[in-house]
């Protein structure tokens, strides 16, 4: 498939490299070899590629074996950015090696970095993925009298233009029925731009990638409007690496793909433990990092599987919205051969690639319902300060029980967790929209998708949160 216009506009933010910070841009040693890493600390659904194995080292190690086994020295220089269009600036400048990004990003690094051999890209490998769309989300002001998104017509909303979160943005509001173009005046923000704007009511709403929607809510800076998994279109970050760098130095990225293996089994079994170390690094909260980076979030598998490469190019339909892009051989710039290498001894890709469960779930035993835990589709947490990790609930009613059962014993809750019960979505329990229907209490990410519901089952009532909390009964 291929991508036939390019984008100065879009272009033009990443030249501004708004939002980085660098730990070095000194020369390598003589006889050194130097990988220059550009990453986002904040956008954590890359922390395989970028936060985390940062701050486990993983690739230092990696690269350090290969020197004491008789090879080079290497010097490794990590690059932080907001978005991922500075890192394509970067790239395209031939000044950073191996970068992570959303994939709207990507595609438009695949087509800006074409027309240099030198600076030419190629996708290696998936950072995290959620195969309905749920990491891009818009938000509102929490006085916001928006039910939906439809209701944002003739509004101006934030967005960083080329990036995840206003690719989702445009596709939800082209299915709403709203022309992207005219129906909304949409003002490309950096992320913090917008939140400002936002909590200014500069803005009437803010679509952005994680872990920005759920920062603003836990900060009870804005509530959630529209939930990205609506589109039922995998998103997902990845790496690029540029080819020319990987043919000069493949153990290079060896290493480095070997290392985002290591990060990425790390996280998936210590998810509560690799939350706080993004945390620290971040300056996120570590509620918010593991409302994403803990079981049922963020899918976090390497392999490029074929329904994100479908979604993918389903994407260029919204780069051709925006802007001209250069040519680009979307098959031609997946390159999954590297990856493959890497898993060597590691477990069967061709198993991994074809699977679609989420390689980290809530488990264990309920210990309120006394019930093993078996559902993700319900199965939630809570996590109460002062324990070593949070305690699973197999159900919302558990949930709810269990928080119930803190509360009485004088603890403090730090954040419960709970999926969606329509999109399945892992959300804030205590900012969900609940509904009582029945014996059963049921939570939403948006009003937007409790009013289906409520609208497909006419019995159902609306709950506050400390409601169903009181009232809960075992």
């Amino acid at each position: 498939m291929k991508l036939t216009r390019l984008v100065p506009a879009v272009l033009a933010v990443a030249l501004t490299a708004a939002g980085c910070s660098l730990e070095s841009t000194d020369a390598a040693p003589a006889g050194t070899v130097k990988v220059v890493i550009g990453y986002q600390s904040k956008t954590i659904n890359t922390v395989t590629a970028g936060t985390l194995l940062k701050a486990q080292g993983y690739l230092e190690r990696r690269l350090q074996q290969l020197t004491d086994a008789g090879g080079a020295k290497y010097q490794v220089e990590w690059q932080d950015y907001d978005t991922g269009a500075p890192i394509t600036a970067q790239m395209v400048a031939e000044k950073i090696d191996i970068g992570s990004m959303g994939d709207y990003p990507l595609l438009i690094n695949g087509s800006r970095t074409q027309a240099n051999e030198r600076a030419r890209t190629e996708l290696v490998s998936i950072t995290g993925y959620n195969p309905k769309g749920a990491l891009n989300m818009v938000v509102v002001p929490n006085d916001s009298p928006a039910r939906s998104l439809t209701e944002l017509a003739g509004q101006k909303i934030s967005a960083s233009v080329g990036s995840a979160g206003h690719g989702t943005l445009v596709q939800a509001l082209s299915r709403a029925g709203i022309d992207p173009a005219k129906g909304v005046e949409v003002l490309n923000q950096q992320p913090q731009v917008g939140a400002t704007a936002l909590e200014s009511h500069q803005v009437s709403a803010l679509s952005q990638f994680v872990a920005w929607p759920g920062l603003l809510v836990h900060q009870d800076k804005a509530k959630l409007l529209y939930d990205g998994a609506e589109l039922n279109v995998p998103t997902f970050h990845g790496v690029v690496a540029r080819r020319a760098y990987a043919s000069e130095h493949p153990e290079v990225l060896q290493a480095f793909l070997a290392a985002q293996l290591d990060a990425t089994e790390f996280l998936n079994e210590n998810p509560f433990e690799a939350a706080d170390l993004v945390a620290k690094s971040s300056g996120l909260p570590q509620e918010v990092v593991y409302l994403y980076n803990g079981p049922g979030g963020t899918s976090f598998d390497t392999t490029i599987k074929s329904s994100l490469i479908a979604a993918f190019k389903g994407n260029v339909n919204y780069l051709e919205s925006i802007g001209d892009f250069a040519e680009l051989d979307i098959d031609a710039f997946v390159q999954d051969g590297p990856l493959r290498e890497a898993y060597a001894g590691r477990g069967d890709y061709d198993t991994d690639l074809t699977s679609v469960a989420n390689p980290s779930k809530v488990t264990g035993t309920d210990p309120i319902c006394a019930v093993p835990v078996s559902d993700p589709a319900l199965a939630g947490e809570i996590w109460i300060d002062g324990a070593d990790k949070p305690q699973p609930a197999a159900n919302p009613d558990c949930l709810l029980r269990a928080v119930q059962a803190a509360k009485a014993d004088g603890k403090t809750v730090r954040a419960v967790y709970t999926p969606d019960a329509e999109l399945g979505t892992r959300w804030f329990a205590d900012k969900s929209i609940w509904l009582r229907d029945g014996d059963r209490y049921l939570p939403f990410t948006t009003q937007a998708a409790a009013d289906r519901h409520r609208t497909a089952h006419p019995g159902a009532t609306p709950v506050a949160y400390d409601q169903a909390v009181s009232e809960i009964r075992g």
